[in-house]
């Protein structure tokens, strides 16, 4: 079964809207490191209409200008470009196209196929819902130290909790912070009582 990977530029307070005005003094070698390992082993990619704009914006002619990144917009050319609307798109950028039904019956299916990587890159609204699904493997959070404080959460009001566990961690010398999470069983009832057992003993 193919493994379905999402990663996000977040700030300090939960915020991953328009990432571009307040990440890029943050971006380093370590971050295009990490980066570049989560999209360029995916040979498909998954995105909301907005986060497909904003690529195909850009990658395409940083790829035909042939500069420092073009090897990395050819990957992302390259690679299967699936984009969720609820609106008729129409594409420029080779190898795009439409999800076409619903998205958790056309990610199970796609999960399914051979292949290799599927990765979401931003696509909040897609991520949000794959982990409502249980669909998705893998969250890489870039945490930067930063409080934005205005734009949208990766979580909004909800009613049930969404679990998860910390596979890996690693402090960049920004003093971003690359977590990769991955889904985990809901941690069960537990109170104060319970805790009180794990406070240290008075004069300790």
């Amino acid at each position: 079964m193919r493994k379905i990977i999402a990663g996000l530029f977040i700030s300090l307070d939960g915020v991953v809207e328009a990432p571009d005005q307040w990440h890029f003094p943050y971006f380093n070698d370590e971050m295009g490191a990490a980066v570049g390992a989560s999209l360029g082993e995916a040979d498909t990619m998954l995105f909301g209409r907005r986060t497909y704009d904003s690529f195909a914006g850009a990658w395409p002619e940083r790829e035909e200008a042939g500069g420092e990144d073009a090897g990395f917009a050819k990957t992302l050319g390259d690679a299967r470009k699936i984009v969720l609307s609820h609106r008729k798109l129409e594409f420029t950028w080779r190898n795009s196209e439409q999800l076409q039904g619903d998205l958790v019956d056309t990610v199970t299916a796609l999960k399914d196929e051979e292949g290799g990587t599927i990765a979401l890159s931003g696509s909040v609204s897609v991520v949000r819902q794959l982990l409502a699904a249980g669909l998705l493997d893998e969250l890489h959070l870039l945490v930067h130290p930063i409080a934005v404080r205005k734009g949208m959460r990766l979580f909004d009001e909800g009613e049930e909790p969404v679990p998860l566990k910390l596979v890996s961690s690693e402090a960049f010398t920004t003093g971003v912070l690359n977590l990769v999470y991955g889904p985990a069983d809901a941690p069960g009832d537990a109170g104060y009582e319970e805790a009180r057992a794990h406070l240290p003993e008075s004069g300790e």
